[in-house]
């Protein structure tokens, strides 16, 4: 058997240790909730914020950089606050927040710094991380889930079978090949790859539904309601990951940063979740049944 090279192996071992760490960390972060789960949020939002407007930057863009890190890790903790009753924020305060970052970009910016392009990309890079992150916090106290382990095993189903879409994807790609998904975008991603991600999604909801939604969170889907969201949910992962790399390429990059050894940068491991989050949380209130304890 021929040996693999020292650089593939090095990567390799990279991945498998920053996820032995970092798994387990997140885990414990998604079962105690509450501000534990508003940090992590508020963090990856905020570096996931940083490497997007990077990106940005590369493609001729000039974002509010600080600004949108900052609004990014605050949109996670405005829910926290709002989850406790602390402060009850209006929906208006988006247009205010909106005016805010114009007003700055006039300033900071003015005619020759791209403001309108500026502008947009800032408060896009915000609600890109930050808005769609904090769907994590408001799944994990859904309002049919009573208890941790019920809020737990909510937030943590959509996350699973991101990475079963995304499984599924890569071993379907690499055994039947054909013919590219979107090769201007993505060379790599195929059709059977794109179909076999949606089936493991498919396997690994019923599953899933079946020894731990069920007993756990007392939820459940009917037949239809497992196949309509395991489509979904692989879908707006494909269509996450397709978002990021248009994203890069657009920029000339390969990865979105170097956070995570092996693993490339924080918009590179949640891409997908920036789709799951926000469509699982509105398929869950149309799907999801309670069941009789």
């Amino acid at each position: 058997m021929p040996e693999k090279p020292a650089g593939q192996t090095s990567e390799l071992t990279k991945r498998v240790l920053v996820a032995l760490v970092a798994a387990p960390f997140a885990l414990w972060m998604f079962w105690l909730g509450g501000a534990a789960l508003t940090t992590l949020l508020g963090v990856v939002s905020a570096i996931s914020a940083w490497e997007l407007y990077r990106i940005a930057k590369e493609g001729g863009s000039t974002p509010l950089v600080g600004v949108g890190v900052v609004l990014a890790a605050l949109i996670p903790l405005a829910v926290h606050a709002q989850f406790l009753k602390i402060v009850q924020i209006p929906i208006v305060a988006g247009v205010f927040v909106m005016l805010f970052v114009v007003a700055l970009t006039i300033w900071m910016r003015g005619v020759n710094g791209k403001p309108l392009s500026a502008a947009a990309v800032t408060l896009f890079g915000a609600a890109y991380t930050g808005g769609t992150l904090s769907y994590a916090y408001v799944l994990r106290y859904f309002g049919y889930a009573v208890g941790d382990a019920a809020g737990f095993t909510v937030v943590m189903l959509p996350v699973v079978l991101t990475w079963a879409s995304d499984s599924g994807a890569y071993f379907a790609g690499r055994a039947f090949k054909g013919p590219k998904l979107i090769p201007s975008i993505s060379p790599a991603k195929t059709i059977s790859g794109s179909i076999g991600g949606i089936v493991l999604t498919m396997i690994g909801c019923v599953v899933i539904t079946k020894f731990f939604l069920k007993p756990y969170a007392h939820l459940d889907f009917r037949p239809a309601g497992i196949v309509i969201f395991s489509v979904c949910i692989s879908v707006a992962a494909q269509l996450g990951d397709l978002a990021e790399s248009l994203l890069k390429r657009e920029a000339g990059r390969k990865d979105s940063g170097t956070l995570l050894p092996g693993h490339g940068g924080a918009l590179d491991r949640f891409d997908s979740l920036f789709f799951v989050l926000p469509v699982s949380y509105a398929l869950y209130w149309w799907l999801l049944i309670p069941v009789p304890t």
